[in-house]
């Protein structure tokens, strides 16, 4: 039952830049591009961790045998879902990092 593939993120997703909606809401242009940066890393962070954190749980519970078949497909996608929050929030931090 355990499937030895490499977890590859192939859907794309677009996500709409923050630094617009922030410059909005806020009337100084500089505070809205440093505020983003600021709050969105601890995001990424708890997002990233969690995604990982239920990837494993996934995993281990589908070795052990613990889903019954109806269940899969939903498991599955929760699984390919927290793939892709990974992927996304590896890439965020790649560009934070290069900012």
């Amino acid at each position: 039952m355990a499937d030895n593939k490499t977890n590859a993120v192939t859907d794309a997703i677009e996500v709409a830049p923050a630094a617009p909606a922030a410059a909005t809401t806020a009337p100084a242009p500089a505070p809205p591009a440093a505020a983003p940066v600021a709050q969105l890393s601890p995001i990424v962070d708890l997002a990233n961790r969690s995604s990982r954190s239920t990837i494993a749980v996934i995993d281990t519970v589908v070795q052990r045998g613990g889903f019954r078949g109806e269940e899969l497909s939903t498991i599955g996608q929760l699984r390919d879902q927290c793939v892709q929050i990974v992927a996304l929030a590896e890439t965020e931090m790649q560009n934070l990092a290069q900012e």
